[in-house]
């Protein structure tokens, strides 16, 4: 049985429609160190933590964001830095009409007696993390869980294993007074065909929203961030941004309860253009009747065009933020079903 409605789930619900509102989505800032690492090796920019805090400031000091952002996730070492004149970055974000939100799975692992499956961990002392994060402001969390199409995967064990663990983070969430974004991404690693990609997803959503309706989570107060249904990237068959949209969606309403607010797309691993351009399909055919609002939850596809132009040189900081800001408004456009390829 669902909780009775109460203050906390009025507020969770606000917060939740928030995100989503105007047209906006979620920008993806919430790269682990060695992640961010990875990027700035690439660039040649030292890998150090006051790098990384500044190209943070770069993001979140770019004017206008929060005509398109409704939420930024943090990583840990960001919700706690400060810009260079001691102005703790969450105030930046918050006063840029920006809602907060902090990542707190602890990163996927190998699933014992799973060989090819992971599960992400991270559950013991969430209650205190998400306390702590709380009163520094962050108002939503998100979880990521990752499913592998393979030859025998994904296994029934692992998808509920990865389901049920997503909903106990929304619980903890939601009793914190955070709104869960809830994230089962199928992986586009593979050959797998669009058709395989669809039953998967359908499978895991299935089982996440169950686990979900068990833990008690208050649907009205929560986010799921998804998948788009897509070929392998080596499949050789690889559809029109139509049929890719057409399948996602249909695919979404088999199994999204329209309580859900909304869906943000991950991009995982399309590049910022298609990406774009496939949230566009989607909704010029079905934003008028979807129950949830259809939004992004990018990282690369809003970020890259940043990273690339920056190489960590001050220099460089305005042109690089102009370029983030080009690709937060793109993806609003999409929202809208109005974005421009060119």
């Amino acid at each position: 049985m669902q909780r009775e409605p109460g203050t906390n789930e009025q507020k969770l619900a606000e917060t939740a429609n928030a995100l989503v509102a105007l047209d906006k989505g979620l920008l993806a800032l919430d790269e682990s160190n060695p992640t961010c690492n990875k990027r700035f090796a690439r660039y040649g920019i030292p890998q150090t933590e006051e790098m990384r805090r500044n190209y943070r400031e770069l993001i979140v000091t770019t004017e206008g964001l929060g005509e398109f952002i409704g939420g930024a996730i943090l990583y840990d070492e960001t919700i706690r830095q400060k810009k260079k004149d001691g102005t703790p970055l969450i105030k930046l974000i918050i006063d840029a009409g920006i809602i907060p939100g902090i990542k707190v799975d602890g990163g996927v692992k190998e699933m014992a007696g799973h060989p090819g499956e992971q599960i992400c961990e991270g559950l013991d002392g969430l209650r205190a993390r998400l306390a702590e994060y709380s009163q520094l402001g962050a108002r939503f969390a998100k979880w990521r869980a990752v499913i592998t199409i393979g030859n025998g995967i994904p296994s029934q064990a692992c998808i509920e294993a990865n389901a049920h663990t997503l909903a106990r983070y929304a619980a903890f969430c939601q009793e914190a007074g955070m709104v869960p974004v809830v994230e089962p991404e199928v992986l586009m690693d593979g050959d797998h065909t669009l058709e395989r990609c669809r039953e998967v997803t359908e499978e895991v959503l299935h089982s996440v929203f169950d686990q979900l309706y068990r833990q008690r989570v208050t649907l009205e107060g929560m986010i799921l961030k998804a998948n788009m249904v897509l070929p392998g990237l080596s499949c050789p068959q690889q559809e029109t941004t139509i049929e890719i949209a057409e399948a996602t969606v249909k695919c979404l309403m088999r199994v999204v309860p329209a309580a859900v607010p909304g869906i943000t797309f991950l991009s995982g691993g399309q590049s910022a253009e298609l990406a774009s351009e496939r949230l566009n399909a989607m909704n010029m055919r079905f934003k008028a009747r979807s129950p949830w609002a259809l939004a992004f939850s990018f990282a690369r596809a809003i970020q890259q065009p940043a990273w690339e132009i920056w190489q960590g040189k001050e220099a460089n900081v305005v042109a690089a933020q102009q370029a983030l800001l080009h690709r937060a408004k793109c993806n609003r456009d999409a929202r809208r079903g109005e974005y421009q390829g060119d």
